[in-house]
């Protein structure tokens, strides 16, 4: 073998070991993008999995809220209601004691 038969072999034999390099670092490129792509995924379920059930808990004590103002304002109603039915008595009794006072001598 002459001088430029080795030289290009040896170019040849480099040329195939940057191939072989370039395809591992291809490989381990694809590796870590799978990774990537894996935790990216596992990380948007969890968001998704925590957003759920902050929005169930959100909806849980909206729940338990309105239900509070109900029954907060369905007690007032009632205080209100028995205040106005002691009012009203009150005043029909002052109604009649009057009548009684000016009827009677």
């Amino acid at each position: 073998m002459d001088v430029s038969s080795r030289v290009l072999s040896e170019l040849a034999s480099r040329e195939a070991a940057l191939d072989a390099q370039i395809e591992a670092a291809r490989e381990e490129a694809r590796r870590e993008v799978e990774a990537a792509e894996a935790e990216a995924a596992r990380i948007l379920r969890d968001a998704q999995t925590r957003a759920q059930a902050m929005q169930a808990e959100s909806e849980a004590q909206l729940g338990a809220e309105t239900a509070r103002i109900r029954e907060e304002a369905r007690l007032r109603a009632e205080q209100e209601a028995q205040a106005t039915r002691e009012r009203s008595s009150a005043r029909v009794q002052q109604a009649a004691e009057q009548i009684l006072r000016a009827v009677l001598p």
